[in-house]
């Protein structure tokens, strides 16, 4: 019975896609029969989950009815299956009915409006909302008959205490394989509305998300943000934080020699200064990449925005810095709403894509992918279980980067640009790689990265690609080591920026201002001619305006500020300042706190 109505659930779920689609846009869209099947099954994994959250007081019913002969199991199942119809009902009509004017898959924010009724109502007409009524009830009834089908033939004899007992044990282990359905299954990624998205055509990996889903995994991410962190009112944050961002009007120095150019961005994990001998770090582990810098062009105070890959990654390519607390990569609402390089390219006629050896659904990285306008997406599905099988994370590097030469040698020259990401991973713990160059594994794992880093550019460099070539290095984040003093010095979050190739005009240059991560984009697009204005937290560090030069970081409920005369880092919990260099870190506090409180501001606006 519990597996019959579990699997009721999940058809119930699967047949309301293509009932969602017709609603909302399917055959205005001309999508064929195979896009529709395609939303079908990749939203099973969704409807699981949700269908085993569903199902978990059924269990404990099922359970407490054996052991307890009067417990009236069709009388709390069919008033479970009645409360249940309602609330699956009410998600149903009003993502399919609301959808149409959002444009995005109903979530948390209904709640706000549902706060104030009055003003939700006001623009609908009283036939309207009568309807919406009627039609709720009637799905709710269909809902209900439908899964009380499935209730047919419960009945719990008499049988003696052992069979009790076994028939107790057996239903309770039902559990199990509901948690790991809602959890997603037993890989590193849980179970979030990523693994719904397939497409680059958001309305298909909208329709593919199970609304309920959608609904009860945003409720955790409705907190206004902006009464977070107060510090100042508006008037002296303004002050404090926005002209922090303003450049004077100023010529900018030229780097390319191409005006459009092919472009792989590079994005290692971890690989933060303390690894790289050039930027001071050990010179054992990045001879490859001390190479390549002193080739290329290398800007020598970069800082990562953050501590973990979810946050670099908005911080890189978004150009939104990092928050202590949340991420926004989470928030695919938000995250869309985000300018992005891939999104500004793609208006110049770029074709854009990411390569990643991993689980790409690992913190909803797929639907932010697609959401910032890459167009296809190559993931540790796309290798071969062979590939995949030397690290817990997916394909290690050197099969990675042998992909990413695989992919740009079959492209025609003559067609339009393209901009390809790459994330490696073998920097990353366990940090058990197929190299033996160093004892320490740590380094070793990173020494590892650096010769397949120096593979793939070495091959690039006699490649037909590479005299259009612009190829960016930079890292995700740091990694502390060895870990000795503050755990979030400025030395951690100290990461490489580095352009090299054919496309650009001159080698061997080196820049030592200090810059954030969120100004990558900015200073990448201006040297292309890309209008970057939207990047309201990036600033073209080329630019002769530039003349405050400052890097801001966050940790866990924390944040950094350097700029040319030392840095501070803050602990938000305690409300103080845990380590300073320099003189006077006053300002920096104050200009930290205030950069923290816009982002969050800025975070509730999005």
């Amino acid at each position: 019975m519990l597996v019959r109505h579990y699997l009721s659930l999940v058809i119930l779920f699967i047949l309301e896609k293509p009932l969602f689609m017709l609603y909302a846009g399917g055959i205005s869209g001309g999508y064929g029969a195979g896009q529709w099947l395609q939303v079908m099954i990749h939203g099973v994994g969704i409807d699981t989950s949700v269908a085993a959250y569903l199902t978990l007081l059924p269990v404990i019913a099922a359970v407490l009815s054996i052991i307890w002969e009067s417990f009236p199991i069709r009388t709390v199942m069919k008033a479970y299956d009645g409360i249940v119809s309602v609330l699956l009902s009410l998600i149903f009509i009003g993502d399919a009915a609301l959808y149409p004017f959002w444009g995005y898959k109903l979530d948390a924010s209904v709640l706000f409006y549902l706060k104030t009724p009055k003003e939700a109502l006001a623009s609908v007409q009283p036939v309207m909302a009568i309807l919406g009524i009627l039609l709720v009830v009637f799905v709710a009834w269909l809902f209900f008959r439908y899964l009380v089908l499935s209730l047919s033939g419960l009945t719990m004899e008499n049988r003696p205490a052992g069979r009790k007992a076994l028939r107790a044990s057996g239903t309770f282990l039902l559990l199990l394989p509901l948690f790991l359905a809602i959890r997603g299954g037993v890989s590193e990624s849980t179970m979030n509305v990523g693994h719904a998205y397939f497409s680059k055509d958001s309305f298909l990996n909208h329709s593919a998300v199970n609304p309920a889903f959608s609904l009860i995994s945003s409720l955790s991410k409705t907190d206004d943000y902006s009464k977070w962190y107060e510090y100042f009112d508006e008037e002296e944050r303004s002050q404090l934080a926005d002209s922090l961002f303003i450049l004077k009007p100023a010529e900018c120095e030229r780097l390319l020699r191409v005006s459009k150019p092919d472009i792989l961005l590079v994005i290692l994990e971890g690989f933060g200064a303390d690894f790289i001998g050039g930027l001071g770090g050990m010179e054992q582990v990045s001879r490859n990449f001390d190479r390549i810098s002193a080739e290329g062009i290398s800007f020598d105070s970069c800082y990562a925005g953050s501590y973990r890959t979810d946050r670099g990654l908005v911080c890189l390519v978004n150009g939104f810095p990092g928050l202590p607390t949340v991420s926004v990569m989470k928030m695919p609402v938000k995250c869309s709403r985000l300018p992005s390089i891939p999104r500004a390219l793609s208006d110049e006629g770029y074709t854009c894509d990411f390569i990643y050896g991993g689980d790409i659904n690992f913190t909803n990285m797929n639907s932010w992918l697609f959401g910032a306008g890459y167009s296809k997406v190559i993931s540790s599905i796309d290798f071969s279980v062979h590939d995949r099988h030397g690290s817990a994370w997916g394909a290690n590097d050197d099969v990675v980067f042998s992909r990413v030469l695989h992919e740009i040698s079959k492209r025609d020259m003559s067609e339009e640009p393209w901009f390809t990401t790459v994330l490696s991973l073998s920097s990353h713990e366990p940090f058990e790689v197929p190299y033996n160059g160093l004892p320490d594994m740590i380094p070793n794992a990173f020494a590892f990265t650096d010769s397949c880093l120096g593979s793939m550019i070495d091959s690039l460099r006699v490649s037909p690609q590479w005299d259009n070539l612009l190829v960016v290095i930079t890292a995700d984040h740091g990694f502390r080591y060895p870990p000795e003093g503050h755990a979030q010095a400025a030395h951690v979050h100290h990461i490489p920026f580095v352009l090299t190739g054919g496309a650009v005009s001159c080698g061997g240059k080196r820049y030592g201002m200090i810059m954030n991560q969120t100004d990558i984009a900015a200073t990448l697009l201006e040297q292309l001619g890309v209008d970057h204005s939207d990047f309201r937290y990036g600033r073209n560090v080329l630019s002769q305006g530039y003349d405050n030069p400052f890097a801001f970081y966050t940790f866990n409920n924390g944040f950094g500020y350097i700029d040319n005369d030392g840095y501070v880092l803050f602990d938000a919990n305690a409300g103080i300042p845990v380590e300073t260099d320099g003189n006077d870190s006053t300002v920096r506090l104050r200009h930290g706190k205030a950069l923290l409180q816009s982002l969050h501001d800025n975070l509730s606006d999005l």
